[in-house]
């Protein structure tokens, strides 16, 4: 596996993202009431996104939920913070988008690796 070979994979990968992309409705990119998970928000221009554009807004807004997961518990050890289910809310709630994405992140792989195994 080398970077050209990657490159290449990337490549077809965003083509194939931007041909079967459609513009979404704005309900869609609205956070879901029941779960209060909200789907990836898109740079603007979301007609034309490239692959790494996408991947490194997830990445992104991974973190961030880190980030407000250990200043919740920060405020919280100091006492100036909100209650103990909202800091363990904030800590699951973290938890599970970077499972999310380490699931996405296996998915590429697990594709780049099925199109790596095509014989041209």
């Amino acid at each position: 596996m080398n970077i050209s070979g990657i490159t290449s994979a990337l490549g077809q990968i965003e083509a194939t993202l931007q041909t079967a992309t459609t513009p979404t409705s704005a309900s869609s990119a609205t956070p879901s009431a029941a779960s209060g998970i909200q789907s990836p928000s898109l740079p603007s221009g979301a007609g034309n996104v490239s692959f790494s554009d996408l991947l490194s807004n997830a990445i992104g807004e991974v973190e961030n939920a880190r980030n407000s997961a250990a200043q919740s518990v920060d405020q919280f050890l100091s006492g100036s913070g909100d209650d103990l289910h909202s800091v363990i809310l904030a800590s699951q709630r973290a938890d599970l988008e970077f499972q999310m994405f380490m699931q996405v992140r296996n998915k590429v792989v697990s594709a780049y690796q099925e199109i790596m195994k095509i014989q041209m």
